[in-house]
């Protein structure tokens, strides 16, 4: 059980890795971000396709979940429409810093989603955060725009993960993923199809692009989100929410080594980041002793 525990920690670590990962993607992938994304999900959706037949899973849901996911569908596109706007404008670096924050803003949202009070620390913890980000925008101010890209969609971000745990505790998590990624082809499509977007030269990759889009919706989301779905249902939900907020660590030290140039920031904005992770961590830790103490 111990060494399976520990297989579960490692695959966990590898996942946030991959989603670190996936920012770097998107840096590389020289396409407009909702072209990236539409490709994104049409490609992950034909692989959870896949996935959820070779499972033998059922595609059926009934009919008030499937609008609730068709809703979902078009927040996840949003999503990730303003991420990658957000790192095509500013920079891989700067956009994850920002969704450091995404703990801070769930603290906000969840209790209006689960009937709670917000806690104090949780708002202490997020003031913190802001500091930090203060600091960051002091000095890298020519990366504004792309910061409130990255605001909206960490926001959008939040909005789909709490929808999403009351969906997924009813339902598959693949087979509600399939139409989630399903309603976000179909809305950016429709917006595409106004814009009379499908052209010749929109189809017309180059052979770079056609696999760094392949890998990222492989690898980066069809395997990612099924992996860590299995390795949640070994590990606790404090870690495994703890190890996720290293994501924006693996990405910022990823594009320092493989993107270099534009992603070499001042000394302010590494110390402004390492408060926000730091703080996001202690606010994991504090929470965790907290519901501890409760149980008691």
């Amino acid at each position: 059980m111990r060494n399976d525990n520990l297989k579960s920690y490692l695959n966990l670590h590898f996942i946030v890795f991959i989603w670190g990962f996936t920012a770097i993607l998107g840096a590389l992938i020289t396409i407009d971000a909702e072209n990236l994304v539409w490709y994104r999900m049409l490609f992950a959706l034909i692989f959870l396709g896949g996935f959820i037949i070779y499972k033998k899973q059922s595609f059926q849901v009934p009919v008030k979940e499937f609008f609730k996911l068709i809703f979902v569908g078009l927040l996840i596109a949003l999503h990730w429409i303003f991420f990658f706007k957000a790192i095509h404008i500013s920079n891989v670096s700067i956009t994850l810093s920002i969704f450091s924050l995404g703990a801070f803003f769930a603290s906000l949202l969840e209790p209006l989603f689960y009937g709670r009070k917000i806690l104090w620390y949780e708002v202490f913890f997020g003031l913190v955060i802001i500091a930090g980000l203060a600091l960051i925008l002091q000095v890298e101010i020519k990366y504004l725009t792309g910061v409130y890209f990255a605001l909206a969609s960490i926001i959008l971000g939040v909005l789909f993960t709490l929808m999403n745990g009351k969906l997924i505790s009813d339902h598959e998590p693949s087979v509600i993923t399939f139409y989630e990624f399903g309603a976000g082809v179909f809305f950016i499509t429709i917006y595409f199809l106004f814009q009379g977007k499908f052209t010749v030269d929109f189809f017309k990759l180059s052979l770079n692009n056609w696999i760094l889009l392949l890998i990222l919706a492989s690898i980066c989301t069809a395997y990612a989100f099924t992996a860590s779905v299995k390795v949640m249902q070994r590990l606790t939900p404090y870690t495994v929410m703890l190890t996720t907020n290293l994501e924006p660590v693996y990405g910022i030290v990823l594009a320092y080594f493989i993107l270099g140039g534009k992603e070499k920031m001042s000394i302010e904005f590494y110390i402004g980041a390492v408060i926000i992770i730091i703080t996001v961590i202690l606010n994991g830790v504090f929470k965790h002793y907290q519901k501890k103490k409760q149980d008691l």
